[in-house]
C-alpha cells in the first residue's frame, strides 16, 4: 500500500507529465468559435439527476469560453459537444495543463504557463462571451511559477490566502474586460482528492465565496464523481447512473452495475486513456468527464447572462 507522500509525489509526476512543454498547449492554434451564434429556446420539464441537462427557462444560445488546467484539457471536447447539443452554444476552449488561476491573469508575463493572447481578459475582449467557465483542481505544486513558490504542502495558510486573492483578481479582470457586457463566471467545483481531501474542500469553498461575492455561480460537477452522501470521499468506481445504463459504453462494468472514473495509476484525471507528454482532449469515452460536463451544461442552461 502506498504511503501518502509517495502517492502525493506520484500525483506531482502525473501533473508534470501531462503538462509537457508549455509550448505544446493550445497556443499553437489560437481558439476560434466552433459554430455560428444562433438564437434558440429550450423548454424542459424538471429533471432527475440522471436526466438531460435541465434548461427550465428560455435561454438564448450562449457564447461560452472554457479555461482551466489539465482537467479542462481532457474535458474540452466533451463539454463542447454537450453545450452545442443542449444549448446550441458558441464554444471556445483554451485550457492549459498544470495551470492555476494566476496563470490566466494579465500582467504575469513569463511567470505564466498561459501566453498573453490567451489570458482570460484578452479572450473576453476578443470573443465577448456570455459565460466564462473556469475549472482548476487548485494546483498545489511549486511548478506553477506564478504562485511564487507558495505550495499547499509547505504553507497551507499562504496557499489559501494567495489563491483567494487570485480568484478576486481574475474575476475583476474578466469583469473589466467585459465592460457593459460582463460575462457570468461559472466556477467548477472539483471532485474528491484521496490525498488532501480538506484542500479540495477549501478550494471549492473559495470558489463558492468568490461566486457569491461577485454575483457568479458554481457548478458542483465534483459531486457527480463522488459517492452519494459522501461528497469528499474519493472513489475509483461508482454505481452506473440511469443515463449510463441507457448508454452501455459508459457503464463500463455493467455486470457489477458500476462504472470507472479513474485509471488505476491516476487518481486525479478522469480520462480513461493514459496521460501523454503532449496534452490532448480525452480520446476515449470516459464517464467521469461526461458526468461533469453534463452538470456544467445544466448550470449554464439555467444561468442568465451577466
Amino acid at each position: 500500500m502506498r504511503t501518502p507522500w509517495i502517492v502525493g509525489l506520484l500525483t506531482a509526476v502525473l501533473l508534470l507529465g501531462a503538462c509537457g512543454d508549455p509550448s505544446d498547449g493550445p497556443e499553437s492554434a489560437p481558439p476560434t468559435p466552433d459554430v455560428p451564434r444562433v438564437a434558440t429556446t429550450h423548454q424542459r420539464a424538471p429533471s432527475s439527476p440522471d436526466a438531460s441537462p435541465d434548461v427550465s427557462a428560455a435561454v438564448v444560445a450562449p457564447r461560452v469560453l472554457y479555461l482551466g488546467d489539465s482537467l479542462a484539457v481532457e474535458a474540452q471536447r466533451v463539454l463542447g459537444q454537450e453545450l452545442r447539443r443542449e444549448l446550441r452554444a458558441t464554444y471556445t476552449s483554451a485550457p492549459y495543463p498544470g495551470t492555476t488561476p494566476c496563470d490566466y491573469l494579465e500582467g504575469t508575463g513569463k511567470k505564466s504557463l498561459v501566453p498573453d493572447r490567451d489570458k482570460a481578459a484578452a479572450l473576453v475582449r476578443a470573443l465577448h462571451p456570455d459565460v466564462v467557465v473556469l475549472q482548476f483542481w487548485g494546483n498545489a505544486w511549486v511548478y506553477t511559477w506564478c504562485m511564487d513558490g507558495i505550495s499547499h504542502a509547505a504553507s497551507p495558510r499562504k496557499y489559501f490566502s494567495r489563491y483567494r486573492a487570485d480568484l478576486r483578481r481574475l474575476t475583476g479582470q474578466i469583469a473589466a474586460a467585459g465592460g457593459e457586457r460582463r460575462p457570468r463566471i461559472v466556477w467548477v467545483a472539483q471532485g474528491p482528492d484521496p490525498i488532501t481531501p480538506d484542500r479540495v474542500r477549501r478550494v471549492n469553498e473559495l470558489y463558492a465565496g468568490q461566486a457569491a461575492a461577485s454575483g457568479d455561480v458554481v457548478a458542483d460537477a465534483g459531486a457527480t464523481v463522488a459517492p452519494s452522501g459522501a461528497r469528499y470521499t474519493w472513489a475509483q468506481y461508482l454505481p452506473c447512473t440511469s443515463y449510463e445504463h441507457e448508454h452501455p459504453d459508459y457503464c463500463t462494468q455493467a455486470e457489477r452495475d458500476r462504472t470507472a472514473l479513474h485509471l488505476d495509476k491516476d487518481y486525479l484525471h478522469f480520462c480513461l486513456a493514459p496521460t501523454t507528454s503532449r496534452p490532448r482532449p480525452c480520446p476515449v469515452r470516459s464517464p467521469g468527464i461526461l458526468r461533469m460536463a453534463r452538470e456544467v451544461t445544466r448550470v449554464i442552461g439555467r444561468t442568465p447572462a451577466g
